[in-house]
């Protein structure tokens, strides 16, 4: 592993485990969120430094998107359909890259996530327009994360850093 990508990954492992404290023992005071959204930041900026692939501009791109997302869910903490929207678009712009990696798309399990996903949410009375925009959301990152990982080797640390998401975002969904 290269000098700089080590210093990234141990700068992002501060960051997590700080505001991690920060969530578990001073919860709602607030000092979390620059962490978290000086992290994201952080993996832009690592982004900005890496070469100029087409699938590094898709990262990049994906990653301009995340932070523009969580400016609205953790800085504004307003605006959530679009914060989750783009997300989604997110999404879209990681299965692009899987698709230059070579991934399939998984298009059935996708589809059959996201419509059992729905249909559970609208036959218990919770479907709205976030919920349904969360709902399609989710499907799509971990189909994402799974199609990363089955590259092997090649897509091993791109479905890592996936897994990661997968796990944030069950955080914050169980919070």
């Amino acid at each position: 592993m290269e000098r700089k990508t080590a210093w990234f990954l141990g700068a992002e492992a501060a960051l997590y485990a700080a505001f991690l404290a920060l969530d578990l023992f001073c919860p709602g005071r607030g000092w979390d969120l620059p962490l978290k959204y000086g992290g994201v930041a952080l993996c832009l900026l690592f982004a900005l430094t890496r070469a100029g692939t087409g699938e590094g501009r898709l990262v990049r791109a994906a990653l301009c998107l995340t932070l523009a997302a969580d400016f609205f869910l953790l800085v504004l903490d307003a605006r959530y359909a679009l914060g989750v929207a783009l997300f989604c678009a997110v999404q879209l712009l990681y299965l692009a890259r899987l698709r230059r990696m070579g991934a399939g798309l998984w298009l059935p399990l996708r589809l059959g996530l996201t419509g059992a996903a729905l249909l559970l949410a609208a036959l218990a009375g919770l479907l709205n327009p976030l919920n349904a925009l969360a709902l399609a959301y989710f499907p799509e990152l971990v189909c994402n994360a799974a199609a990363a990982l089955a590259l092997g080797r090649r897509g091993r640390m791109f479905g890592t850093g996936l897994l990661l998401f997968v796990g944030c975002d069950l955080c914050v969904g169980l919070h």
